[in-house]
C-alpha cells in the first residue's frame, strides 16, 4: 500500500503543481510579442503583439515533461518524508 500511497501522492501533487506554474510568467528577457507560462518548462504561449492570430498556444509536451519533473520531485519528498518519520502511513505504527 505504501508505494501507491507515494505513486498517487506524486501523480495528483505533481498535476496541481504543474498547473500552478502555468500562472507563472517565464518570459524571456528580451522577448517581445508573447508571454510565456509554466515552470521549468514552457507549455502555455500568449501573442501579444497579434492576437487575432491564436493568441493561445498550448504544447502538449512541455506540459507532460513538466508533469514529470514535478511528480519526479514529489516522489522523492514523499519517500525521504516517509523515511525521516519512520512511520508507515498504511499501518499508522512504525516501520523497524
Amino acid at each position: 500500500m505504501k508505494k501507491y500511497s507515494v505513486a498517487l501522492g506524486s501523480v495528483i501533487g505533481g498535476m496541481l503543481i504543474t498547473l500552478l506554474t502555468g500562472l507563472y510568467n517565464s518570459t524571456p528577457n528580451g522577448l517581445l510579442g508573447a508571454a510565456w507560462f509554466g515552470w521549468p518548462f514552457t507549455w502555455v504561449r500568449r501573442l501579444v503583439v497579434a492576437p487575432q492570430y491564436s493568441p493561445w498556444a498550448f504544447d502538449v509536451t512541455g506540459f507532460a515533461k513538466d508533469f514529470v519533473v514535478w511528480a519526479v520531485v514529489l516522489a522523492v519528498l514523499i519517500v525521504i518524508i516517509q523515511r525521516l518519520t519512520g512511520r508507515d502511513r498504511a499501518s499508522g505504527t512504525k516501520s523497524t
